[in-house]
């Protein structure tokens, strides 16, 4: 029985031990989130407006001035950018975004898999990690971009991939990533970075006519790569919000678990320590009655 009530109250100190870590990460991503959160408010109307200015304007293109990066071509080859997190501890997200990446794969590029001809991006480690362990063609270059999460590192990356594109190394490339929607909830998407999707005339629309100041074909080729790393780094920043969100959540709702183990526990240990007594009492009673007779 002693054996019994040891074990119950080493069970118990190992919750609770687990339970302030779960407490302190918590607390830890609830600071995180708030500043990855006002970062990604702060950056999603000018991303937004950015878009369909640049949607905008290569819709009205005609011909070559479009720019190369509005070119669509018979898709052979296909890069994909998978925005992950460095660590785990948060929940389905990581796994989640590793699925809509494979699902993707095969449901649009299954006959580009099967050739070899999908080449994947990993930000974050634990992208890179799976996809490394499970046989795909991913590169390891910018998977480190949340130790130091800037504008700078983002754009090495966006601007590497713009010019796979030109180069004809990669006929489209899409982002798989986590849009921030609040602490409990992230949407998963996958968006088209190249080429440039161009905005659908509805029926009887008249064509916009601008006056384009310097010409138009220069305008396009010196605001699309900005608007591009612009498009990336707000991924990267959505996603960076999504991964604290989903952390504190999950952390939560850990040390909600370990209240109830340890109320389980407690009961448990009662009842073991009320055995005990009653036993201990009965062996005195008997040992009473047996002097008496």
């Amino acid at each position: 029985m002693a054996g019994q009530l040891k074990e119950v109250r080493n069970r118990i100190k190992s919750v609770q031990s687990s339970q302030q870590i779960t407490k302190a990460m918590k607390m830890v991503s609830a600071a995180k989130l708030r500043r990855a959160q006002d970062s990604i408010l702060q950056m999603r109307p000018y991303a937004k407006k950015l878009q369909e200015v640049l949607s905008n304007i290569v819709s009205n293109a005609e011909g070559d001035a479009s720019g190369n990066l509005a070119v669509e071509r018979p898709i052979e080859k296909v890069l994909m950018i998978v925005i992950t997190s460095d660590r785990g501890l948060c929940g389905a997200y990581n796994s989640n975004i590793i699925k809509l990446a494979k699902l993707t794969i095969n449901e649009k590029y299954a006959a580009q898999f099967a050739k070899g001809n999908v080449q994947i991006w990993s930000i974050g480690k634990k992208g890179f990690e799976h996809f490394a362990k499970n046989n795909f063609k991913v590169s390891e270059t910018y998977k480190d971009i949340f130790l130091h999460l800037d504008f700078g590192h983002v754009q090495a990356c966006s601007n590497a991939a713009v010019k796979a594109f030109e180069n004809k190394e990669f006929d489209v490339v899409e982002v798989v990533y986590s849009e921030f929607k609040n602490a409990a909830t992230q949407v998963f998407r996958v968006e088209r970075f190249l080429p440039i999707m161009k905005v659908k005339k509805k029926d009887g629309a008249t064509k916009s006519d601008f006056i384009f100041e310097p010409s138009k074909e220069q305008l396009i080729a010196e605001l699309m790569p900005k608007i591009l790393n612009t498009q990336l780094y707000k991924s990267v920043l959505d996603s960076n919000a999504s991964e604290h969100g989903a952390r504190m959540t999950a952390m939560d709702k850990a040390s909600e678990n370990a209240n109830e183990i340890l109320r389980s526990l407690k009961i448990s240990y009662n009842r073991a320590r009320q055995a005990a007594i009653t036993t201990e009492l009965t062996e005195i009673v008997s040992g009473a009655a047996a002097l008496q007779g």
